[in-house]
């Protein structure tokens, strides 16, 4: 097979990957909005739901998100091992930071899994719906550098970025003041 075809197929199955992740990151971190929200319920409420919530969760982090960070690393490793000269560019540089970041966020997700589960997270619902924006704004930068790579203006994507992430801000904190009056 030729090293285009090898290529063409590493790309589809790392946007695979990478478009299961984000899914994945969407729902678990929803889902821990309601596990949070779930802990301010009286009794039985709150055991039964959280021990749903925290089932779930484990469910799409071991079944949706660690396969998809495997296949999202795997077939990316295999494009830059095609294309090693994407090394020495910096949009490529750029957007490997924003997928380590991922790759941490992802860990860190895990860690509230467990907090949650063990009854000792400190956070609240909005805690968990702001954290909810990070993979939104981790993919806007991460898609912009690979759309537009060496063409990208790094200030106007660092200003683009702060905006959206003010403005996601803005509107979380709009949420909870909202849901708090009810």
């Amino acid at each position: 097979m030729e090293v285009a075809n090898w290529y063409s197929i590493a790309k589809a199955m790392h946007l695979i990957g990478m478009v299961s992740w984000m899914a994945g990151l969407f729902y678990l971190v929803r889902l821990m909005v309601y596990h949070a929200e779930a802990s301010g319920l009286p009794e039985p409420q709150k055991d039964i739901l959280s021990g749903q919530y925290n089932l779930m969760e484990w469910k799409v982090y071991k079944i949706i998100l660690k396969p998809a960070v495997i296949i999202t690393w795997s077939f990316g490793t295999m494009m830059l091992t095609i294309q090693p000269a994407w090394l020495q560019q910096n949009w490529m540089l750029g957007k490997l930071v924003f997928v380590l970041l991922l790759t941490a966020y992802t860990h860190y997700c895990q860690t509230h899994i467990r907090r949650l589960e063990s009854q000792t997270s400190d956070f609240n619902h909005v805690y968990y719906r702001v954290m909810n924006e990070v993979p939104t704004i981790i993919l806007v930068s991460a898609v912009f550098l690979a759309v537009f790579r060496d063409r990208i203006n790094w200030w106007y994507l660092l200003g683009g970025v702060g905006a959206f992430s003010a403005l996601i801000l803005f509107a979380v904190r709009r949420v909870a003041r909202k849901q708090k009056k009810t």
